[in-house]
């Protein structure tokens, strides 16, 4: 399995290899604090802390554990949040989606079941992935729903694993694909995605 940065285009999004040439629109789209409430990032809602946040990911993907796209909202032209493939590990075939974030007016939107489509599509059918994991803050509920209308299975919690910026002990919820069950999530995820046209 070789991760490589790729563009990803649908019929909204591009999803398009992340760079500092995004932060402008980036900082815009995240400018409400509720964006970074679950997120182990802190708040990111000025073009300073954007640029600096953009610099940290790309430094993960620099070292191979993750690989980070720009969401650019087609019909606007504009970044509108990111996502990531994360966790790579090429020799389990498993990588992980996550680190994802859209402005607020694209949050419960096509955007996100788009994203979702287009990377899951190319993990499982261009890189050969076994398995596609998916993690959520145990408190954010909202979330854990938006996962479980994927199809993804919940495996469990990993307690108080993760130190967030205000010195919470963050529990996450594990869920995952597994290749044999992707196709019947593919034809849920495309007619969900046609229910949005």
């Amino acid at each position: 399995m070789k991760v490589e940065p790729i563009t990803l285009t649908g019929q909204y999004v591009q999803l398009e290899p992340l760079a500092e040439s995004h932060v402008p629109d980036l900082a815009v789209a995240g400018a409400d604090e509720n964006i970074w409430r679950w997120m182990p990032y802190g708040v990111v809602t000025t073009e300073e802390k954007m640029r600096a946040w953009v610099r940290e990911i790309l430094s993960r993907q620099a070292r191979g554990t993750d690989l980070v796209f720009a969401v650019i909202h087609l019909a606007s032209g504009r970044a509108v949040g990111s996502t990531r493939y994360m966790d790579i590990q090429p020799q389990n075939n498993a990588l992980e989606i996550g680190g994802t974030w859209y402005a607020a007016a694209h949050q419960r939107t096509a955007v996100n079941t788009e994203c979702k489509l287009l990377m899951l599509t190319h993990a499982f059918e261009k890189l050969g992935a076994a398995r596609v994991q998916i993690k959520t803050d145990l408190r954010n509920e909202r979330s854990q729903r938006a996962i479980e209308r994927l199809g993804a299975v919940r495996e469990g919690v990993l307690r108080e694993h993760m130190l967030m910026p205000d010195g919470y002990r963050r529990s996450s919820v594990y869920y995952s694909i597994l290749a044999r069950e992707w196709p019947t999530i593919k034809v849920r995820l495309t007619e969900k995605l046609a229910q949005n046209a």
